[in-house]
């Protein structure tokens, strides 16, 4: 049985939608069920992490056309040197991978199976490298990842492992008879998701214009509270001087008033002794 038999494909996109907790008993189920070489190849099949299984899921939802479509246009203003069309479709771009990396977030959420962190930056890589990669877009839109992919870490081969059964040289094409349905679909969730993702945008802006005014209201209300704890220890400083001048000073005023006090003691006995001496005399 040949690598690229389209049987095992077929399973293996039916498979790797299933959350990645069921997958191992479904896909040992399958392989007894298909038997033969199908049943051995399948049976082969590796359980996809949960990045993986998420942009599985965005694939079935039918989300990444335009993402393809946009990838290619971008090349196309690349070759032509159009800088303002290069710059419009990079913004679409990545307003377009974010939004489908959070679509992607809530289809595994739906499914019982919230993203962590790293697991949401996976995906929104993968993503990322099917906008800018023709190859990694036609592998991730078959719709059987079992890892995700990071153009920046890609190595030789690493496509092909990244990928359950056979690897495609071109992007897949859908099939005729849902052609206008899927890219209709397709076409308007994109557009949903940039509108989505322009209005998140516009309000993290007003957000932070309006935390911007907060701080800057903060900033100035710590400034006056500075400047009046500066003049109000200033005033201290000068009350504490004026106190310490004042005690100086009665203490000086202290000094005199009892030096005065004895003056006039001392004075009344000099009078005292005086008169006593005086009638002294006149008695003789």
């Amino acid at each position: 049985m040949s690598d690229d038999d389209p049987r095992v494909d077929q399973v293996a996109v039916e498979l790797l939608v299933l959350p990645p907790s069921r997958f191992t008993a479904a896909r040992n189920e399958r392989a007894a069920a298909e038997g033969g070489a199908v049943g051995r190849r399948v049976a082969k099949l590796r359980k996809p992490t949960v990045a993986a299984w998420a942009v599985n899921l965005l694939v079935r939802d039918g989300q990444l056309g335009e993402a393809v479509e946009l990838s290619r246009a971008l090349h196309e203003a690349q070759e032509d040197l159009d800088a303002a069309e290069l710059g419009r479709l990079g913004r679409q771009r990545r307003q377009l991978v974010s939004a489908l990396a959070r679509r992607a977030g809530e289809l595994a959420a739906e499914a019982g199976v919230p993203l962590s962190g790293a697991m949401s930056d996976a995906v929104e890589k993968t993503v990322n490298a099917a906008v800018v990669d023709a190859t990694a877009a036609a592998a991730v839109l078959t719709g059987r990842l079992v890892s995700a992919i990071d153009l920046a870490e890609l190595q030789d081969g690493a496509l092909g492992e990244a990928v359950a059964g056979s690897v495609p040289n071109d992007v897949p094409q859908p099939a005729p008879a849902r052609d206008d349905l899927a890219s209709r679909r397709a076409r308007k969730a994109a557009e949903r998701a940039v509108r989505d993702a322009e209005r998140a945008k516009a309000d993290a802006d007003r957000e932070s214009a309006a935390a911007d005014r907060r701080v800057d209201a903060a900033t100035e209300r710590a400034t006056r509270a500075r400047e009046r704890v500066e003049g109000l220890r200033a005033d201290l400083e000068r009350a504490e001087k004026d106190a310490a001048e004042a005690d100086a000073t009665l203490a000086q005023r202290t000094s005199e008033q009892t030096r005065a006090r004895d003056a006039v003691r001392a004075a009344a006995d000099a009078v005292e002794r005086a008169e006593t001496a005086r009638d002294e005399g006149l008695d003789r």
